[in-house]
């Protein structure tokens, strides 16, 4: 009986096998942001929703005089830039949930030369067992920052609204 390596016979190319997929997504400037601090995850989305109210301002004052109508201006400014934070936030969310779901399946599909050899891999055990603790101990709580950062937004969205309908 021959002793087998998960990295030693592993026949998927490395580029997609999901454990460098990972990797790559740690080591990427954009999905790196969803790992960084709360400090800077912080700055990240801060300099996305100044950018976003920058772009989102020009569009509510054509719609909303700012002299008429100042608080229904900011508050459609400030959709706007959840607009777009929201759009990168869904970009992390489902790299980082496309990475959770490759490391999570007991099978790896992979392409040897092209897309019409598609072949299958089962992953042996103790690769089941590392993808699953990367899962558990890295990935997950990346997602659940990612979900709380959707609920604030959306608890934003919802203050404002409430706002927009007092202002009347």
């Amino acid at each position: 009986m021959m002793s087998e390596s998960s990295v030693e016979f592993c026949p998927v190319p490395q580029e997609q096998q999901p454990i460098y997929e990972y990797q790559q997504m740690q080591d990427s400037w954009f999905s790196r942001w969803a790992t960084l601090d709360d400090l800077n995850y912080g700055k990240k989305l801060a300099w996305v929703g100044f950018w976003g109210l920058l772009l989102a301002a020009p569009i509510a004052a054509a719609s909303f005089h700012p002299f008429q109508h100042p608080t229904r201006l900011i508050i459609s400014s400030l959709w706007g830039s959840c607009f777009l934070l929201t759009l990168v936030l869904i970009r992390l969310y489902i790299g980082w949930a496309y990475i959770r779901d490759r490391l999570n399946n007991d099978k790896i599909f992979y392409e040897e030369s092209g897309w019409y050899d598609g072949q299958v891999w089962h992953k042996p055990t103790n690769m089941i067992n590392r993808d699953s603790l990367i899962v558990v101990y890295e990935i997950a709580p990346i997602l659940q920052r990612l979900q709380r950062t959707f609920w604030l937004i959306g608890a934003v969205i919802a203050i404002s609204g409430v706002a927009w309908l007092i202002v009347g």
